[in-house]
């Protein structure tokens, strides 16, 4: 039996009882490495190297490599990758049995407390300062949070799937999550809506203006392929809630689809020279809105701007929960408060009604 040292972890060297070699990766110290050796020559010695209970030696290192070549073709992991960075380095080097529910507690704290990187928050400023605001790094939102303890709750999951660990920290600990607000409504006014196309160069201002008119997800406007398109309609099979749904095309984005020049090679309608589709679009989208001065406003409000536009012009909530894919009226019942002036136009459509009745009435009189 022996210890040894590999990529920066230590191992131990030893034979079952039925002779079987074994190399079990402790972790980066070698104290550990000691500890586990004189388990294994204590349980030899007593004839008992089978009854040893088992190990989770893992570390989290391996538990991401492992989680990244398995889930990278997940339909979520585009989103998912970019917390990666945070969680390897604040669980860099540490054993995957040893991550507690307080370790969860502290990583939520200190996630919340970091700024969001390349962001600013403005502020009013004093009279006194010549600029009118004052930029401050930007906090951090609950959602953001949840979302990177979301991704790591699943990569424990898969660990204990994967018998990298004998259970989550995350079954151990309540209330881990912060309550969100999910009633935020963001949409683009006519104005803000003209600056956004205006500034849209290239590749994104096709984009954009599909999810205007549509109120399609990201995900399903980057991998829309042209067969999906056909008959005057947009047909989606992989969904958000795994039902398919089918939403009309109007002339605007007819026009679009015929502008479009199709890839020999590829049937996907958004893709680059190479004919692979886009897989990010959120750097060249941030830029488009900080040209065209729109703040607070992510890719997913242009889905509420197409809701929003269609119910203030009259369309029904009905047919707007349709479109949208939402499963029960109620998620479409934010944007009801939007058609209150749809609504008193249409009642007003009664006065004349009744001044046509009057009309009549007074000419009726004045035949007697």
């Amino acid at each position: 039996m022996a210890i040894f040292l590999k990529n920066n972890n230590w191992y131990v060297d030893y034979y079952e009882g039925n002779g079987k070699r074994v190399r079990k990766m402790v972790g980066p110290k070698k104290t550990d490495a000691k500890a586990y050796l004189g388990k294994m020559e204590a349980a030899k010695r007593e004839n008992k190297l089978f009854d040893v209970k088992k190990e989770y030696n893992y570390t989290f290192e391996e538990l991401l490599e492992k989680y990244i070549e398995t889930c990278r073709e997940q339909k979520y992991f585009r989103d998912k990758k970019y917390y990666i960075p945070a969680l390897k380095s604040a669980f860099d080097g540490r054993l995957l049995s040893e991550i507690g529910p307080y370790d969860l507690e502290k990583f939520k704290n200190e996630r919340k407390k970091t700024p969001v990187k390349n962001a600013v928050e403005k502020i009013p400023a004093g009279r006194n300062i010549r600029d009118n605001t004052v930029k401050l790094p930007k906090q951090r939102s609950n959602a953001d949070v949840n979302r990177i303890l979301s991704t790591l709750r699943h990569m424990f999951s898969k660990a204990v799937e994967w018998e990298m660990v004998e259970k989550s920290p995350f079954s151990k600990v309540k209330r881990l999550f912060y309550k969100e607000n999910n009633n935020r409504l963001r949409f683009l006014t006519e104005y803000e809506e003209e600056r956004l196309l205006f500034y849209c160069k290239d590749h994104i201002r096709p984009i954009v203006i599909t999810a205007l008119n549509t109120g399609m997800r990201r995900g399903e406007i980057l991998s829309l392929t042209w067969p999906q398109v056909r008959n005057g309609f947009i047909y989606l099979h992989k969904t958000k809630t795994n039902e398919a749904r089918q939403i009309p095309i109007n002339n605007t984005l007819r026009s679009l689809f015929n502008s479009i020049p199709r890839h020999i090679k590829s049937e996907y309608v958004f893709c680059d020279s190479e004919g692979k589709p886009y897989k990010d679009i959120k750097r060249s989208f941030n830029t488009t809105l900080r040209k065209a001065n729109i703040e607070d406003f992510r890719f997913h409000d242009l889905r509420h701007t197409f809701a929003s536009q269609l119910v203030m012009r009259g369309a029904s909530l009905k047919d707007v929960q349709e479109f949208l894919g939402h499963k029960n009226i109620s998620m479409t019942m934010r944007y009801a408060h939007l058609s209150q002036a749809h609504k008193k136009a249409a009642i007003c459509l009664l006065d004349d009604n009744f001044d046509e009745s009057s009309q009549r009435m007074d000419n009726m009189k004045q035949q007697k």
